[in-house]
């Protein structure tokens, strides 16, 4: 196939206008480099630089809507307005030669602890602890009139991206964090409006979508994207089985989302719960969605071949994470049929020529090594390579 005729190389546009140059985005992955109160690094400013103009889109790492929405040391706030010209600096960085920019924003929910939050308790939507194999705290309820000041955090959150010139938003739903727990079962034990049957469960992310759908009405002045990200199951009982999230998903292509954009670490995947389906979940997301939402297949898409065949199985866009890493100008030579240099591999020694943050080559060569199809580094050495520790909090996104 000639390059200029591939798939995910070919230009989209949304039903609001908005156009993306090509179909690749590059995944939100956590840098881990923001400061102790959240504002950005220059580190960052230049990991996002160095792979700013190849893909069509590009999600920054998840930030924090509200104080006590924070899940992690080094993660981006979009809490306060004096974030703004912070992540107006990331904003302008991605968007070099075309590329669009997204900061997806979120509450974490359970998925946090005290220490981060500086003494405070952690909130949910019931007084329920996550599995953990180390334990989690125990959050405290959130009352109905915090759920509602928390709705009207994401819209503020919205107004500040507006202000800080992004392209959008994403919502993530995903990863067990709040808009996850209030959907789920097994952290959403509620016997209120929040809370018990199916409706109910949605009734949470549903009212966000509607107040950041409002506050993009009200203040931007350009098609702005709204996108939301997904998790098709959860492994705990009770939790969030794959006909939820179906169902889930068919109610949002009723929304003002733009996109819906799933978590999965392999495009390939089927039912962790269900074994005997073999079914992938990405077709089983294409069929139910019916070309009514754009749907951003990801998992593992490392190769041209991967991205054309998300595409083919009927994705609108394939996210690529741990590849844009090792290899920034992916799209570019893979648009320039300059597909022997592109990087599958990577070594420690290659961290700062890629412009990777401090603490995100830390953990990437510490407990990440495996996926990142690292090479031995023969300068640092084997006591060096066992050295390197998980850090706390890290996500992967992909």
């Amino acid at each position: 196939m000639e390059n200029s005729n591939r798939n995910f190389l070919q230009p989209y546009t949304f039903a609001n206008g908005f156009t993306l140059k090509n179909r690749v985005v590059m995944a939100p992955m956590t840098t881990m480099s923001s400061f102790f109160d959240g504002s950005i690094t220059n580190d960052e400013v230049d990991y996002y630089a160095e792979r700013a103009g190849g893909p069509g889109m590009i999600i920054t790492g998840v930030a924090y809507v509200t104080e006590g929405g924070k899940g992690f040391e080094g993660e981006l706030s979009i809490a306060s307005d004096s974030t703004i010209k912070g992540l107006s600096k990331i904003a302008r960085a991605i968007q070099k030669d075309g590329t669009k920019a997204i900061v997806q924003i979120f509450h974490a929910g359970r998925k946090t602890n005290s220490k981060t939050l500086r003494g405070v308790q952690p909130t949910s939507a019931s007084a329920i602890a996550a599995a953990h194999p180390l334990g989690s705290e125990t959050p405290r309820e959130l009352t109905p009139e915090e759920i509602e000041s928390i709705i009207k955090d994401f819209g503020r959150a919205t107004l500040r991206a507006i202000q800080a010139g992004f392209d959008g938003v994403e919502l993530h739903g995903a990863n067990t964090y709040l808009l996850q727990q209030f959907f789920s079962v097994n952290s959403n034990q509620r016997s209120d409006q929040w809370g018990g049957s199916f409706e109910n469960r949605m009734r949470f992310p549903l009212a966000v979508i509607q107040e950041v759908a409002s506050v993009i009405d009200a203040h931007a002045d350009k098609p702005f994207i709204l996108g939301y990200r997904i998790s098709p199951e959860e492994i705990h009982m009770p939790g969030i089985q794959l006909k939820d999230s179906l169902a889930f998903a068919q109610a949002l292509t009723d929304t003002r989302v733009d996109y819906i954009h799933l978590s999965m670490g392999s495009y390939k995947r089927t039912s962790l719960n269900h074994p005997d389906d073999k079914e992938p979940i990405l077709t089983k997301f294409v069929r139910v969605l019916d070309h009514k939402k754009p749907l951003i297949g990801i998992g593992s898409i490392e190769r041209p071949e991967d991205a054309e065949e998300v595409i083919n199985a009927g994705a609108t866009l394939a996210a690529l994470g741990r590849e844009l890493i090792r290899e920034p100008k992916w799209v570019q030579k893979v648009k320039a049929g300059d597909l022997g240099s592109i990087r599958y591999q990577i070594s420690p020694s290659d961290m700062d020529e890629l412009r990777i943050p401090l603490a995100m080559q830390t953990y990437l060569e510490g407990s990440f090594r495996e996926v990142m199809h690292f090479t031995t580094d023969s300068k640092k050495g084997t006591d060096y390579q066992n050295s390197l520790a998980p850090m706390e909090g890290f996500e992967k996104k992909i």
